[in-house]
């Protein structure tokens, strides 16, 4: 842990600051990471952890660059910080089955652009694969695709990050913006933390903790709600359908997800919610009826128009990296290496252009 005088101060230490103070400190650069609360015990705790965004055709080519990306990198990324802390981030690549009858032209099309992403299955070759699984239409095959089990991608960044030498991690800290957008400083329990460059990392919180310097984004919460089922085994693959999935754990566990609620900062999971998700839970995997659920929770994804966060620059010395709503995970390897490629200025690893912050957004 650093004690230097940092480089750069990222406010904000779930997935995507940690990532992003990981490659700064690995380019050289001394890091402070702070955090208001427990490092990635926010949306990086609460997501289920596809390592794709849902429906992926949907979305415009800047997230397939930056998902295609963290796709690639992702398994070095995640040797690399089982290796450095012990904890196993559970990273299996399962592939996914997808019902989506009035899509499958345009998914098929964005599949064969990315090198057959998708493919065709009949329903009695999906229920081979996953017997469990009532799928009331003829599924899509996407075999690349992977998740991990994203408490323990939290704590094994958290303690990597901890433990370079170049990374001071400062949790439960009261930490806010003064000055300018021109000139930021941040303060940290009252006293200002000197540092040649800002980073704000804050997730849903990114509008509170730019509002001192007057800059106005997109980023909003949204609210999801999740259930876990006790082990059971009952599905080994991701499987998508109506909106909501059922990713599969190493312990035989079920993560079924989830809610989309425009609701503010309310965090308490609530009845209606659990009904919502228990029934859709059934209807896709009816054997869960005899699985009880050990636990319901939710988390704020930070929600910005098309999806598309905020990387770059707002001034010379200050970044924003949020905004990836609901594919942070995916998203955020190759958004940590824009960000470093912006402030180190070397190539950047996608265009960046889509991510450009705006001011008078």
């Amino acid at each position: 842990m650093s004690t230097q005088i940092p480089d750069v101060c990222i406010v904000g230490a779930g997935v995507m600051g940690l990532l992003s103070a990981l490659e700064l400190a690995d380019a050289g650069l001394h890091v402070h990471l702070l955090d208001r609360g427990q490092a990635a015990q926010e949306s990086s705790w609460a997501g289920g952890g596809i390592i794709s965004p849902l429906y992926p055709w949907r979305y415009p080519a800047s997230i397939t660059a930056l998902a295609t990306f963290s796709q690639l990198v992702y398994p070095e990324i995640i040797a690399r910080i089982r290796d450095v802390s012990g904890i196993d981030p559970q990273f299996m690549r399962h592939g996914m089955l997808v019902t989506a009858m009035t899509e499958r032209a345009d998914a098929l099309a964005w599949g064969a652009l990315q090198g057959g992403a998708v493919q065709t299955l009949s329903v009695a070759e999906a229920s081979q694969l996953e017997p469990h699984a009532t799928l009331h239409e003829e599924p899509l095959w996407m075999p690349q695709i992977a998740s991990v089990r994203t408490p323990r991608l939290g704590q094994a960044l958290y303690k990597t990050a901890a433990l370079h030498p170049r990374i001071t991690v400062r949790e439960h800290q009261s930490v806010s913006l003064s000055g300018s957008v021109e000139q930021p400083v941040v303060m940290v329990n009252g006293e200002s933390q000197h540092a040649d460059r800002v980073v704000v990392a804050a997730g849903a919180w990114t509008q509170s903790v730019l509002d001192p310097l007057g800059v106005s984004t997109p980023i909003r919460p949204m609210k999801g709600q999740m259930l876990l089922f006790a082990p059971s085994f009952r599905v080994g693959r991701v499987v998508l359908a109506d909106g909501r999935y059922a990713i599969p754990r190493a312990d035989g566990r079920i993560v079924f997800g989830s809610t989309l609620e425009d609701v503010g900062f309310q965090r308490c999971p609530d009845e209606p919610a659990h009904r919502s998700l228990y029934a859709s839970a059934l209807h896709l995997i009816p054997s869960l009826a005899d699985v009880p659920v050990e636990l319901q929770w939710s988390g704020f994804r930070p929600a910005a128009p098309g999806g598309i966060p905020w990387i770059g620059a707002l001034s010379q010395r200050l970044w924003v990296n949020a905004g990836h709503y609901r594919n942070g995970v995916v998203l955020a390897p190759a958004s940590a290496r824009l960000l470093a490629d912006s402030i180190l200025g070397r190539p950047p690893v996608v265009d960046p252009t889509p991510y450009q912050p705006r001011i008078d957004a």
